[in-house]
């Protein structure tokens, strides 16, 4: 067990730490790694960023510090970039499970309406990115919610709502799951149901669309 007298008291005494810990050794990528998460913590994100691509040069394999500057990419807007280096995650570890739902959450924001034939190909593809990474994760709850926003939205509500309720097989107190399923029942007619979900969604301190709440006032108490 740590002594707790050693731990770091705050985030600034962790980053001088790890930042001592480099100059023993800067050829540790984890401590890269860790130094740049403590200083995206700080929104110290630049020097971060410098941090992550140290850690890569030092791990080719640590899919984690990709994920990252997927996740700063992300934060500035640049959807393409993140695309890109979870893409990159899951080649430098093969079965990396969160690079594929990471992809497959940018195709589906990259999703404009422009084009349909683009927008299907886009949705297909995270589809498959979302699959692979259940393959590799089979209790990845966030990756089963956003297959049923996929399925969603090539409107596959039954496909949608098996994928949430595999989520709330791992986790029966997933909000997101039961969000997402009050909206789809609501869809198939199933009141009951999405009066169920929708109520427990805010129950677990989910801030249910107020519309959906407008939606369902009329079929309670039938």
């Amino acid at each position: 067990m740590a002594d707790s007298r050693n731990l770091p008291k705050n985030a600034d005494e962790q980053i001088a730490r790890l930042r001592h810990a480099l100059v023993q050794n800067a050829e540790c990528g984890t401590t890269h790694y860790n130094l740049a998460v403590a200083l995206i913590g700080k929104q110290e994100f630049a020097e971060a960023e410098k941090e992550l691509h140290d850690a890569i040069d030092c791990s080719p394999t640590l899919s984690e510090a990709y994920v990252q500057l997927g996740g700063l990419c992300l934060q500035s807007g640049d959807l393409e970039g993140c695309f890109r280096f979870n893409q990159q995650a899951t080649k430098a570890r093969a079965g990396f499970a969160e690079g594929y739902a990471n992809m497959a959450f940018v195709l589906l924001q990259l999703v404009d309406g422009k084009d349909a034939k683009e927008d299907e190909e886009k949705v297909d593809k995270a589809i498959k990115n979302l699959k692979k990474a259940i393959i590799h994760n089979k209790n990845f709850i966030q990756a089963y919610t956003t297959l049923g926003t996929a399925y969603f939205m090539k409107g596959l509500v039954a496909e949608g709502v098996k994928a949430n309720l595999q989520a709330l097989s791992v986790e029966p107190n997933f909000p997101i799951a039961h969000n997402n399923l009050a909206v789809a029942y609501l869809e198939l007619k199933d009141y009951e149901q999405a009066i169920k979900h929708c109520d427990i969604a805010v129950d677990l301190g989910f801030e249910v669309n107020p519309a959906l709440l407008d939606e369902l006032a009329p079929h309670r108490d039938i």
